[in-house]
């Protein structure tokens, strides 16, 4: 069925990418843990380094970056972590409508130059098919930076992609997605940290 048909092409297409080294931007969800796992895999074949970045951001949960770290580990990519600082950005501060495309271009800038500092062209990341179809306003700055979606690019939807995961018994195939807390308040309000700190709270809390 549609697994059998996605898992070839996509292994395919990794191995292809792994002729040289990779720098995949790793959240440790499902999307980006399939990518890692199947990177790996071509890697170990090709002799190449894969770098699972993971970016270490106020505006992500904590947690996100300990889970990402274990898996990670778990899939045998080289774990890096970026520290960013979104609030920094004096554009970012009013959540404006267009801050996915900005904060998403402040950070892949940042993974560029890490990737550039190794001599590595391909970056990766794990859109797919579905967020091709919603209101994702950072995939423009994605596209902006030449940054490789291969789930996207294969019509590999959310659907198939937590099929393959299970398949390949990656731990975190039914983790929820954990959106960024600037979601939580309208565009257009101040940014605060300490905000944000208690909605984090109070939603650990439920």
């Amino acid at each position: 069925g549609v697994l059998t048909c996605a898992l070839p092409i996509l292994e395919a297409r990794m191995e292809q990418l792994a002729k040289e080294d990779i720098c995949l931007a790793f959240s440790g969800g499902v999307d980006s843990s399939l990518l890692l796992k199947t990177a790996a895999d071509a890697a170990a074949h090709t002799g190449r380094k894969v770098y699972a970045v993971t970016f270490d951001s106020r505006l992500h949960p904590s947690c996100d970056l300990e889970i990402a770290r274990r898996v990670a580990g778990e899939l045998g990519g080289i774990h890096e972590v970026i520290t960013v600082d979104e609030l920094e950005q004096e554009s970012i501060k009013n959540n404006p409508v267009n801050r996915c495309y900005l904060c998403k271009r402040h950070l892949f800038s940042r993974l560029a130059e890490l990737a550039e500092a190794r001599g590595i062209r391909y970056i990766l990341d794990g859109t797919n098919e579905d967020d091709m179809h919603v209101y994702r306003p950072g995939i423009r700055a994605l596209k902006e930076l030449g940054i490789i979606s291969p789930l996207a690019e294969l019509h590999i939807t959310k659907a198939q992609v937590k099929a393959l995961a299970s398949e390949y018994g990656i731990s975190v195939a039914s983790r929820p997605s954990t959106p960024c807390m600037a979601t939580r308040l309208p565009y257009g309000a101040t940014l605060d940290y300490e905000v944000l700190r208690r909605i984090g709270e109070g939603e650990a809390y439920v």
